[in-house]
Parts: C-alpha cells; sequence; structure tokens
C-alpha cells in the first residue's frame, strides 16, 4: 500500500549558546529518522522524556522546519510547501495538543473554537451551516450542542480535551497527530478519550500518528510503534511484536519498567542504570551504549544501521541476533476480589465500552467526569 505519509532523514538540531561566554553548540532533538505510515493505521513513537518524539511530530506536520531531510504527505512535500500548498496542509493534517488548559482560547466560546477551522478552510459557508456543522461535531466527541455558548474554563480536562478533538476534526483531515493526548488526563478518564479517538480513526477511516509515553494505551489501540532514544527510533514494530518479543534493549527496558500491581516488591527486576545523555553531547557509536548491559567496543564507536529482524521488524542494534529473544508471557496471578472488580472495570473501559455523552456541569461539580 502506498504511504500517506514519509519522513526521509529527518533532523532537527537547535542552535545553543554563542553569547559573551557561552560555547555555541547543537541539540540533535531529532537526529535522522526515517519512517513510512501507511492510510487508515494507528501508528505510535513512544520513549523517554527528552527522546524527540514530540519534535518529531511537530516537524511531520510542519510546525517546526526540519534542518535536514524530506516529509512527504501524499506525495505532497511538507518541508518546502509554501502558499496554497502548505494551507491545504493545514487542512488534511491536524494536530491534538498534550495541555487541554493551554490548548484553547479562554476568550472564546466553544462555538467559535470548533468553527474556527471552518472560518478559515471554508470561507464560503454560510453561518448556520457553520453552526450545524459545529453541532455535529460536539455530538461526535460526546458533547452537547448547547455546549458551543460556553467557554473552556466551564469544562473538567476531559472535556476539554474532546473540544480540541472536535476542532482537529472540523476541517475533514485525513490525518491527526495527536501529542500524548491524554496524558494531561485524570486516570479515570483517559481509557474514555482513548476508545474515542479509536472509534473516530475506524468511523472516519482516519490515519492516527500518536505520540505517548503510556505503554498500555499504545498497545491497546497501535497497530505499529516506534521506540525513540535520543532523536533516532531504535525500534519498529507491529504492536503485537515488539510487546511480545522486543528486539532492542532499550524497548525490553521499557516494558521491564511498566509496574505491576501484582508485584509486593519481592521480584527482581531488570533495569538500566544512569540517565539519558545531553542531545547537546551525545555520545558516539549506539546512543543507548552508556547505559546497554550488552554494550561491546563495536558500539562505542559505531552507529548501528537498522537492520530487519523479522518481518516489518526494525531494530538499531549490533548485538540484537546475540540477546535471546525471552518471550514475554504473563503468568495469573491471585488477586483480591476487589482487585478484580476494579481490574474488570477498567478492562470494560478500555476494550470498547460504550462512551455516554457528558451532562452539563455545573459550579460545583468536582469530578473530572466525561
Amino acid at each position: 500500500m502506498k504511504p500517506i505519509l514519509e519522513a526521509q532523514n529527518v533532523t532537527k538540531h537547535f542552535p545553543t549558546g554563542g553569547g559573551l561566554f557561552a560555547k555555541k553548540g547543537l541539540v540533535k532533538a531529532v537526529d535522522g529518522v526515517s519512517l513510512s505510515i501507511v492510510p487508515g493505521e494507528t501508528f505510535a513513537i513512544v520513549g523517554e522524556s527528552g527522546c524527540g518524539k514530540s519534535t518529531l511530530a511537530r516537524l511531520l506536520m510542519r510546525l517546526l522546519d526540519a534542518t535536514t531531510g524530506d516529509v512527504i504527505f501524499d506525495g505532497r512535500q511538507v518541508t518546502t510547501a509554501q502558499g496554497r500548498a502548505l494551507s491545504d496542509l493545514r487542512r488534511d493534517v491536524q494536530f491534538i495538543f498534550q495541555d487541554p488548559f493551554s490548548s484553547l482560547n479562554p476568550r472564546m466560546s466553544v462555538g467559535r473554537l470548533v468553527g474556527e477551522p471552518l472560518e478559515v478552510h471554508a470561507p464560503n459557508m454560510s453561518k448556520a451551516d457553520r453552526r450545524a456543522k459545529v453541532s455535529d461535531l460536539l455530538a461526535q466527541v460526546g458533547l452537547r450542542p448547547e455546549h458551543a455558548a460556553r467557554y473552556p474554563h466551564e469544562f473538567s480536562g476531559g472535556q476539554r480535551q474532546r473540544i480540541g478533538i472536535a476542532r482537529a476534526l472540523a476541517t475533514g483531515p485525513r490525518l491527526i497527530i495527536g501529542d500524548e493526548p491524554v496524558s494531561a488526563l485524570d486516570v479515570s478518564v483517559q481509557a474514555q478519550v482513548v476508545n474515542l479517538l479509536g472509534d473516530l480513526g475506524r468511523d472516519l477511516g482516519l490515519t492516527l500518528i500518536l505520540i505517548a509515553h503510556d505503554l498500555a494505551v499504545i498497545r491497546h489501540m497501535s497497530d505499529r510503534v516506534a521506540v525513540m532514544y535520543l532523536g533516532r527510533i531504535v525500534e519498529q514494530a507491529p504492536a503485537d511484536a515488539l510487546f511480545d518479543t522486543p528486539r532492542h534493549p532499550y524497548t525490553r527496558a521499557l516494558l521491564d519498567a511498566i509496574p505491576d500491581p501484582d508485584d509486593r516488591g519481592t521480584a527482581a527486576r531488570p533495569r538500566i542504570d544512569g540517565e539519558m545523555p545531553s542531545p547537546l553531547d551525545p555520545p558516539p557509536g549506539c546512543a543507548f551504549h552508556t547505559r546497554c548491559p550488552h554494550a561491546t567496543d563495536l558500539c562505542r564507536t559505531d552507529v548501528p544501521a537498522p537492520q530487519t529482524a523479522s518481518d516489518d521488524h526494525m531494530t538499531a542494534c549490533h548485538h540484537w541476533r546475540d540477546i535471546p529473544a525471552s518471550p514475554r508471557t504473563t503468568t495469573p496471578t491471585r488477586r483480591s476480589p476487589a482487585t478484580q472488580a476494579r481490574l474488570e472495570l477498567y478492562r470494560q473501559a478500555t476494550e470498547g465500552a460504550k462512551i455516554i455523552p457528558v451532562a452539563t456541569p455545573t459550579p460545583h461539580d468536582r469530578e473530572d467526569t466525561i
């Protein structure tokens, strides 16, 4: 299938210093990333804070200009687009920001916020048609038409994120990029917003790119996953393959760091030591060698090229063949009835439970309900 979005050796370097006493340098936020995304799939990008995943998301939509490399959307150059071509890109690719508390203009009503993209990209639409379209968009995300007259401060965090999603849908995009769209929300509403995105992607035929650090969310709703470390993609695979048989030591470390609610601290858990190196002064060779338990002299001098481990499973590791695959298995554990009941409720929420439209909030509401 022909890709809808491609990134070809994309880099983004931010200059630093240059003052009277400060030495000039470059922060290599994204350092030679290539990926290909097909229509209709949900593609996730994961990694630690500071790995460059949010910067990459902004490069893909041209919210930032790449230092080098090319981004191609549906056969059209993104990195050099200007004028009408850039406007068309803004219509076809939309962005959902991480923080719903700062991404919505507090001085604009919900109706204006959701309808603003229509004013830009459909200027000939009548006011009546625009109001009707806004009502339809609000209904799509589980809100009510009368909410259009309210302002962002009158809504909870989860409701604000729904408003942001409705705004992103206004232009009829083909691809939506979500930069950690649920990380700023309360855990009790994250699953419902995740389900909303999944339902919209399926019903509208959208291609989704999700930036996230919650691996449980990623496995639930992603088709393929890319793992980033210090500005580079170190592993890329279908979601099930990556979670079941991770090939890169860093991916294994991320998966081993997932908390186990039944672990009472007696089980030995693999760990990696140290902190991620600074992108201002990355180590030579494999960027992960300073923390990798399998590092050799080769890792300290040569950057590993992406290698195919199996069908559609790529890893950038010199020694992936020598490291046992060690498939991850889950052993049933004993849980109390109360714990089992809570997990069952969460399972229902994350496996397609129906999203209930919200009621109009009151000033005395204290819960972040959706």
